[in-house]
């Protein structure tokens, strides 16, 4: 019987998930469907369960449901744990079990794909959602000599902050970034989702050696056009995020990892 898989959320009419995962499946020689499924704000945990019961395997958790997914499960790992959100779940032995790959994707399209290791840098992430949540214990792992999350909630931060308990993550309102300049800056908010900037000032770009974009396929996005402005010869968007924490669900899922770089390759869009 071939096994089924989806991906939910609101929007979904987006999403390039059942694209990833169909070349995935192709180029790895596994037997599955993959779907998309518009989320109901009412029920979204209904529509969980009902594809669970319908033989479902497993599911991608996309916005704005993250949160909704981690408290659906019965197991959770130490990354969704943090993140108190989870991006995928599996049904197995009538459990559910609840992963966050967003942070270790995150991670892995910047070290491994754009080959800008995190080792000793100065860091920067602009936002304090799931999807930085998840990328707070990767990206320590990696190695900085200082991470630093600006966010508008600063009671959100300071939450996360003091359950990681790291002395070399920060977290700060925007207003107190002046003054600091960083190796890496990552927009994790939402901002470019409305062709919005978020408030940050070109002087934290000084020494960047990488701006990077999490909404994909937007272009030039505000965030990455003041980067460029400010003299960052890198861009990126978060296409390599999106096929790599595919990939982690993926092998998570099946037991075979698939190669990503042609899936990348395939979806990525020119900045300019």
């Amino acid at each position: 019987m071939t096994d089924r898989y989806s991906v939910i959320g609101r929007p979904i009419n987006h999403t390039k998930s059942p694209l990833i995962h169909g070349l995935f499946a192709e180029v790895t020689d596994q037997d599955l469907t993959y779907g998309a499924i518009e989320g109901s704000l009412d029920g979204f945990e209904d529509q969980v369960l009902c594809f669970r019961d319908e033989g479902g395997r497993g599911m991608n958790i996309t916005a704005p449901f993250k949160l909704r997914a981690y408290e659906l499960a019965n197991e959770r790992s130490e990354r969704a744990t943090l993140a108190k959100a989870s991006n995928a779940l599996k049904f197995e032995h009538g459990k559910i079990y609840a992963e966050n790959f967003d942070g270790i994707g995150l991670l892995r399209d910047i070290e491994h794909n754009l080959q800008v290791p995190l080792a000793g840098r100065n860091v920067l992430v602009l936002g304090a959602g799931g999807a930085v949540r998840g990328a707070v214990l990767p990206f320590l792992a990696a190695g900085p000599a200082r991470l630093v999350i600006a966010n508008r909630d600063l009671t959100k931060a300071r939450a996360l902050a003091a359950e990681v308990n790291d002395d070399r993550l920060h977290v700060c309102g925007y207003d107190a970034l002046v003054g600091q300049d960083f190796d890496l800056v990552i927009n994790a908010t939402s901002a470019s989702l409305t062709g919005e900037l978020p408030p940050v000032a070109t002087a934290v770009f000084g020494h960047a050696l990488l701006a990077y974009e999490l909404a994909y396929g937007k272009g030039l996005t505000p965030f990455l056009r003041l980067a460029r402005e400010a003299g960052v010869m890198r861009l990126a968007d978060g296409v390599g995020m999106l096929v790599e924490q595919a990939a982690e669900a993926f092998e998570w899922w099946r037991g075979v990892r698939p190669e990503t770089r042609p899936v990348i390759d395939r979806l990525t869009v020119p900045l300019e």
